[in-house]
């Protein structure tokens, strides 16, 4: 994501109008993150091309909070592709509470429950979905007849001791923020067209010609698929995972075959090093037109030719995806830590990294709204400093003390979040007698 862009490397439609992208942040009484335990249920059909998705979305949820529920948010992602208020994400037919109009440039819609939902309590929504995917060759576009769909299905947003997450589409990182969820997907698409998506699939007939895949992804925070006619190849890591690389025609056989050893080789080295990869298969999607190295959704990338972007992708299964974080308020915790595992992966010792600050603004914890008004020291920053910070603190505590460090933090927050306090203190802790607070007033890595 620059939308793993490495930096070595390049509705109630039409009833809604648009508020100022502005985060609408309410008050809670603790910090506990709700809705927890979501699970979504999509049934979705494709017209002939892939680039349009009708059908109906699901999802159930429970409070985790002593604070009760009156609502909920969905991130309608994809919508800041459109031109608000005309989205290419469109819901109509609300079930189980009230909608309100778009806000947050069409990015979130507010659904006001029937009844508070006490803490443990369990409610559900649903809603008719049509999904028109714009054009671009990008994480949500298409190139030609190959069509790539990421960030298109309406999420949960999440309520913690910050309120509502409600900020801004980025273009530049993510603005992603979601629990560990379960999805089952069923496409239904015309036959001539592969889908790889998150999650392991299944085929079975539909009408004449057309077929109804079932993607199921369990404890994923997003789903994402691609549909066109790619040509696959497909391999198996030593860990015993399934890898399908899909390739678009400009693509060669070769580097797919390249890529195929790298997305093997990475999966079975990054799972050493943070613990086993969860799912049973991983899906690769290659196109040279992407204007970004890479983009990671669980087990599903998208990408071009390139090992280092892949492995960058894939190391992203662990940080953000197994060990996840608030990627617009704290993008360090995902592609810096991505970064360093890349290195790793290389074996790169971070030596003659170098950090020199621009300014007394410039934090290496700094947001996205940050980021977004200083995009030239995004990538040089969180990725660069990002990664050399890792480095650093592994020469200071010791190679084995990092090692153990990185391994037990992703089990310790498995399938949860990760916060910069978090892992500051479990730094700390593998340090033993080694004060880390100058390390992190030097590194400027703050909270």
């Amino acid at each position: 994501m620059i939308r793993r862009a490495l930096p070595a490397l390049l509705a109630l439609a039409g009833t809604m109008l648009a508020a100022p992208a502005t985060p609408a942040r309410a008050a809670a009484t603790d910090t506990t993150r709700t809705p927890a335990t979501p699970a979504y249920t999509i049934s979705l059909t494709s017209n002939a091309t892939g680039g349009t998705w009708t059908g109906h979305e699901g999802v159930t949820f429970s409070n985790a909070s002593a604070t009760p529920l009156t609502e909920v948010y969905l991130r309608l992602w994809d919508n800041a592709h459109g031109s608000c208020p005309s989205t290419p994400i469109a819901l109509t037919n609300v079930t189980g509470g009230t909608a309100s109009a778009l806000t947050v440039n069409c990015t979130a819609m507010k659904i006001t429950l029937p009844a508070p939902l006490a803490q443990g309590a369990s409610g559900s929504i649903g809603f008719d979905l049509s999904i028109t995917v714009t054009a671009g060759v990008d994480r949500f576009g298409h190139d030609g007849s190959y069509y790539f769909i990421g960030n298109a299905l309406p999420v949960l947003a999440i309520r913690d001791g910050a309120g509502w997450h409600l900020d801004p589409y980025t273009d530049n990182g993510e603005s992603f923020y979601a629990l560990s969820s379960d999805y089952t997907v069923m496409l239904d698409h015309p036959t001539s067209m592969a889908v790889p998506a998150t999650g392991s699939s299944t085929d079975r007939a539909g009408t004449s010609g057309r077929t109804i895949t079932t993607a199921v992804g369990t404890k994923v925070r997003e789903f994402a698929w691609a549909a066109g006619p790619f040509v696959k190849t497909t391999g198996t890591t030593a860990g015993g995972v399934k890898v399908n690389v899909y390739r678009v025609s400009s693509v060669s056989a070769a580097n797919a075959s390249s890529m195929l050893g790298t997305a093997t080789s990475a999966l079975d080295a990054h799972s050493g090093r943070f613990g086993a990869y969860p799912y049973a298969e991983a899906d690769v999607v290659l196109d040279n037109g992407f204007w970004f190295g890479g983009m990671e959704y669980p087990g599903f990338v998208l990408d071009v030719v390139s090992s280092t972007a892949l492995a960058h992708e894939l190391a992203h299964q662990w940080f953000y995806g197994i060990v996840g974080d608030d990627e617009y308020n704290t993008p360090w915790l995902d592609e810096g830590f991505t970064d360093y595992a890349t290195d790793l992966y290389f074996n790169k010792t971070g030596s003659g990294c170098g950090i020199t600050w621009q300014s007394s603004a410039e934090r290496l914890t700094n947001s996205m709204a940050y980021w977004d008004a200083h995009s030239s020291r995004y990538s040089t920053v969180v990725y660069g400093y990002g990664k050399c910070t890792l480095h650093d603190l592994r020469r200071l505590i010791g190679t084995t003390a990092m090692t153990n460090l990185l391994k037990s933090y992703a089990a310790s927050h498995w399938y949860g979040v990760s916060t910069v306090a978090d892992f500051k203190a479990a730094a700390q802790a593998a340090a033993g007698s080694t004060d880390l607070t100058s390390f992190w007033s030097t590194h400027r890595v703050d909270g």
